[in-house]
């Protein structure tokens, strides 16, 4: 239940929460606000060696020793070993946010079933499967769940397929299940970033050439003027998942410089 203070997300002291994809971007901001905020954090992330320095950045703030349970959510085993170790070690979960996600460039002449397997898989398919896993445990607390979705998922945008109906799927999900779980009182919300400033485009294929015109592009393309920071992501999923936000769920709310609000010209 909301407080006079409430807009304060100090709500998220002591909360257990897993983020997923928390070796790099997205995902490493928001361990590390969450670490600030007094959060008791489980770390899941392919890269060991990243995921190792994110958790150091966490304590070197003041936090708890982050629980890291590496791992390839696209493995339904590791998906498993992921809740169960994360439940072990702390004896519940308050908090779920699915971060880990991948993009991938390519039309419907381009995109052969290799790749859009591979980003329905992580996209899609781990969230579906993570989550599933975690609501008895979320249910038991009253908990929160936030996605990582995208600007893409609303928005349609060519050479992106793939990419852009995982993260439609993402939004879908969202408001369902939402629906689903509202009356055991666990919150179902989304964040729906624009261009974020971040590894994932280099990863995608950019070069630095190339990722410098893009983000040169984002002036024009947003109407703020700019590409966003990861720190604006993380702040939005604290308050998602605070009880400052204790009356929102099924939203998937952008986070994109107003981009969402742009028509064509």
């Amino acid at each position: 239940m909301a407080t006079d203070d409430a807009f304060k997300v100090s709500s998220l002291k002591g909360k257990v929460t897993l983020i997923t994809g928390a070796s790099s971007g997205i995902g490493a901001g928001t361990s590390i606000m969450f670490a600030k905020l007094g959060a008791l954090l489980a770390l899941n992330g392919r890269d060991v060696e990243n995921l190792a320095k994110v958790a150091k950045q966490c304590t070197d703030c003041g936090a708890a020793e982050p629980l890291l349970v590496p791992g390839d959510l696209t493995d339904e085993e590791t998906v498993k070993k992921t809740v169960e170790r994360t439940i072990a070690h702390f004896g519940r979960l308050d908090v779920l946010i699915n971060n880990a996600g991948i993009l991938a460039v390519g039309s419907i002449e381009a995109t052969d079933m290799a790749q859009y397997d591979k980003v329905m898989n992580i996209n899609v398919r781990s969230v579906y499967h993570l989550t599933q896993l975690c609501v008895p445990h979320l249910i038991k607390t009253k908990g929160s769940i936030i996605n990582v979705s995208s600007l893409a998922g609303q928005k349609s945008f060519p050479g992106f397929l793939a990419y852009c109906m995982s993260k439609s799927a993402v939004d879908q999900f969202t408001r369902c299940v939402a629906l689903e779980l509202a009356s055991q009182q666990v919150r179902v919300n989304a964040v729906c970033p624009g261009v974020i400033d971040t590894d994932i485009f280099r990863r995608a294929g950019l070069d630095g050439e190339q990722y410098t015109q893009f983000l040169e592009e984002c002036k024009q393309d947003h109407p703020l003027g700019r590409p966003g920071e990861v720190v604006e992501v993380a702040h939005s999923i604290a308050f998602l998942a605070s009880d400052a936000a204790s009356f929102i769920t099924g939203v998937t709310l952008p986070v994109d410089g107003g981009r969402h609000a742009m028509c064509p010209r």
